[in-house]
């Protein structure tokens, strides 16, 4: 996919969350205002209704405050205003998946809930691996249910990938082991585990990871080196809620949204950035192989702010 197509398709897939923001600004299309305290107030009050979250729309107003207070300004200002403090936010955190570790393989553990879009994100993600000719196995680690094994292998088949897999019900933990074996043994670069998404056991869920933890320690003691919370962007501020849990549980290293095509609340990414500061590795707007592609801060504000 050409840079253009993808900010094409981003413009497309934040249309939803642009159109929100603009018709909440306090500056109507062609006409221009006094940034004074009341507009302020109506700026902030817009960002929280696009899901900034109220730590960023209140960071963005005294931003805007301390650099803009008392002029006029037109829709088209603010939202370039707007969209310079969001990527300022975003920045921080914008940090490619990259496969470093050595000795091979790099251990990606992939989490999330059931739903998040989490077994398409890792087929969409050993593609972008292997368009950077890294070798990339998958390991079907959510035996939890019969359905993830069968769509992580048909898109195995589909991008050319192997697949270690078990039965249903199975245990995770001896899958990973063999995966890693098998990723060692043949010099495989990345090794991409996808692991259960049920959030009702806690507990469970918690020693399950933590089992995998110390079968991965045995074989290679860097392992995991990276645990990627998938987030289903439609889920709004709930979102937020995911990422506190399983952090908690399962020591997060950074973030993969999703399924932000289908939203008005594309502003939670920036919402997660400011709260959490965790690297967003990459951002998905579609279900086509292509559609998910590493973050890029400057990009994404001001598809956010609707600024073309």
């Amino acid at each position: 996919m050409t840079e253009t197509s993808w900010t094409q398709r981003l413009f497309g897939g934040f249309a939803k969350t642009s159109e929100r923001l603009s018709a909440n600004l306090p500056v109507a299309s062609g006409g221009s205002a006094k940034l004074d305290e009341a507009t302020l107030d109506e700026v902030e009050d817009a960002l929280i209704l696009s899901d900034l979250g109220p730590s960023a729309a209140a960071r963005i107003r005294a931003r805007l405050a301390d650099k803009r207070f008392g002029l006029e300004i037109t829709q088209r200002e603010l939202k370039e205003a707007v969209a310079e403090e969001i990527a300022a936010i975003l920045r921080p955190v914008a940090k490619p998946l990259e496969i470093t570790a050595f000795p091979r393989p790099q251990v990606i553990l992939v989490i999330g809930v059931n739903g998040s879009g989490k077994t398409t994100t890792i087929a969409k993600l050993a593609h972008l691996f292997q368009e950077d000719d890294y070798g990339v196995l998958l390991a079907a680690g959510d035996t939890f249910r019969a359905a993830a094994i069968g769509q992580l292998a048909t898109w195995a088949g589909r991008i050319g990938v192997d697949l270690v897999r078990g039965p249903e019900g199975g245990d995770p933990a001896a899958i990973v082991f063999d995966a890693v074996k098998q990723a060692t043994d043949t010099g495989i670069d990345a090794l991409i585990v996808d692991t259960a998404g049920r959030l009702q056991n806690k507990k469970e869920l918690m020693e399950e990871l933590a089992k995998i933890r110390r079968v991965l320690g045995r074989i290679n003691p860097e392992a995991p080196h990276d645990v990627v919370l998938v987030l289903d962007a439609t889920n709004g501020q709930n979102a937020l809620a995911q990422i506190d849990v399983f952090k908690e549980v399962a020591g997060v290293t950074g973030l993969i949204m999703t399924k932000l095509d289908g939203t008005a609340r594309g502003g939670v990414l920036v919402a997660a950035a400011e709260q959490y500061g965790l690297p967003i590795h990459a951002i998905g707007v579609g279900e086509k192989m292509e559609d998910l592609r590493p973050f890029d801060p400057d990009l994404v504000a001001r598809v956010i702010a609707g600024v073309a």
